[in-house]
């Protein structure tokens, strides 16, 4: 038996056939991490979900700004919704769209396993957060997502505001500044704020921000993290965080990390050969 975390998809199936070609993967011993990111702009997202929804039983997904961002999407009325990309409009509109987003709604933001001693997350943990308080917010929005009242927090979702975190925070605020230190993190002020509109590789940033697992005075955690989310960032390891974001949309790389030996051991598939980054497209 594996176990496999694998980094952000966002559409791109035939990477993902092939790594699970390599992988030799076999659902019935071994299992799959995603740190999220599952969809949009890969090409072929509906296949993406349908595979890994197929494959659910040997799955633990985090979900990511863009999974959530569909999600919220498919909230709005169809002639909205048609406004959406090619790629994201066969989703919304396919016959087991609702079969997708039922079981998309049921996922993580944060996954912890105490016998491997990882954990998982699509972006990052808020620097001031221990283990435990951020399993708390998590499972906070995650019960949210998953009961009817799911439509409230989903039509709320987008704001960059709270950008910091206090544990004073309540409600709708609460819940959106935990999915954006989760989903949208990268890097940080010394008092644990977001910014948002640094997004390139670190050395680049302004005076005074850090990469969110760098933050000075930040909680240790005695834990190994898998993220994905910067894919500017690629592939790293230190400070107990292993990012494998390597950027297979862009004609990087789809990567998968295996948790479960004595040393973390990388497993790569190239991206197809048409797939670049548009100009002017952030990551």
């Amino acid at each position: 038996m594996a176990t496999y975390a694998i980094g952000d998809v966002q559409g791109c199936y035939p990477e993902l056939q092939r790594m699970l070609d390599k992988l030799r993967f076999d659902p019935a011993s071994d299992r799959l991490w995603f740190c999220g990111d599952l969809v949009n702009r890969g090409g072929q997202s509906l296949e993406t979900l349908r595979l890994i929804h197929d494959l659910r039983e040997s799955c633990v997904i985090t979900l990511g700004n863009h999974d959530l961002s569909l999600l919220a999407i498919a909230q709005r009325r169809p002639d909205a919704q048609a406004r959406v990309n090619p790629e994201l409009r066969e989703v919304l509109f396919a016959d087991d769209a609702p079969v997708l987003f039922e079981w998309l709604r049921s996922q993580k933001l944060l996954h912890h396993d105490e016998q491997l001693n990882w954990s998982m997350v699509h972006a990052g943990l808020a620097p001031s957060w221990t283990l435990r308080q951020a399993l708390r917010a998590a499972q906070e929005v995650e019960r949210e997502l998953s009961s009817p009242r799911h439509p409230r927090l989903l039509r709320n979702l987008f704001g960059n505001r709270p950008a910091a975190w206090s544990p004073r925070l309540q409600g709708l605020d609460r819940q959106r500044a935990t999915i954006n230190f989760m989903t949208r993190m990268r890097y940080c002020d010394v008092n644990g704020r977001i910014d948002f509109d640094a997004k390139d590789v670190p050395g680049t940033q302004r005076a005074g921000l850090y990469p969110w697992y760098e933050v000075p005075g930040m909680r240790r955690r005695e834990m190994r993290i898998v993220c994905g989310h910067w894919s500017a960032l690629g592939r790293f390891a230190g400070l107990g965080v292993h990012a494998i974001d390597t950027g297979c949309v862009w004609g990087g790389q789809l990567t998968a990390l295996q948790l479960d030996g004595d040393e973390p051991r990388y497993i790569t598939v190239n991206a197809e050969s048409h797939r670049k980054r548009p100009a002017g497209v952030a990551d």
